[in-house]
């Protein structure tokens, strides 16, 4: 990956980069490994809410996807992984407080 193309929190500049072999290797680089169903479902859900103009509050990303309440700690190791991994750019200082 180009540096160039992530801040120095290591999120990516500019979403309309991402692709899912990209998503592929920040997970692995992240260590939550090979994406499977799930990951997907909750990296989808991120992506389209941001990119329509927001977000849920993070608590209810499981929910509204189904899963149980603690999904994104169990799927990502975190919120701030699952959010690099959707190749969302940097949600600014006090968000990264709460990831």
């Amino acid at each position: 990956m180009e540096k160039e193309t992530f801040d120095g929190d290591g999120f990516l500049t500019d979403p309309g980069i991402w692709n899912e072999d990209l998503a592929q290797r920040i997970s692995s680089e992240e260590g939550v490994g090979e994406l499977n169903d799930e990951h997907w479902a909750i990296i989808r859900f991120l992506r389209e809410n941001y990119l329509e103009g927001g977000l849920p509050a993070v608590s209810h990303v499981c929910h509204t996807n189904h899963f149980e309440h603690l999904c994104l700690p169990r799927l990502f190791l975190s919120v701030k992984a699952a959010w690099r991994i959707a190749g969302l750019p940097n949600p600014g200082e006090e968000a990264r407080a709460y990831m």
